[in-house]
């Protein structure tokens, strides 16, 4: 069985730290800590994408978390189409290494569109125990 919790937040900076406690109350609930940092972490780094390059002007983002015996999932939907690309960030570049991040911690990642708009940036973790 599946258990899943979602949430809609602004496209604003306060929405990042605001989506990182959702996921871990969510997690917490499930009693499945055991990755709750790296989950936190590429929520982190899905919803800054999402506020900064994934939506549209009154648009927010989608938080979806899964939780189904093994697996802990997490998709972050927005409004563009554009899909993010994975870079090699210069040692004195400030940002462009979120999506590297996201692949070296989660088991898998993807990106899917979205209908009508948008796109779903997705991760998932082998489920930790409490």
């Amino acid at each position: 069985m599946t258990d899943s919790m979602q949430q809609f937040f602004a496209a604003r900076p306060q929405s990042v730290s605001q989506a990182r406690q959702f996921a871990d109350r969510a997690l917490k609930g499930w009693g499945r800590t055991g990755r709750a940092e790296d989950v936190r972490l590429c929520v982190s780094e899905l919803t800054t994408n999402a506020v900064v390059h994934g939506t549209t002007r009154g648009h927010g983002f989608l938080l979806r978390i899964d939780f189904d015996d093994e697996v802990v999932g997490v998709e972050v939907h927005d409004s563009r189409r554009q899909q993010p690309q994975v870079r090699d960030a210069l040692a004195t570049d400030l940002a462009g290494r979120g999506l590297v991040l996201v692949a070296a911690l989660a088991d898998e990642w993807g990106i899917e569109d979205r209908r009508p708009i948008g796109k779903i940036v997705w991760s998932c973790f082998k489920a930790g125990s409490a």
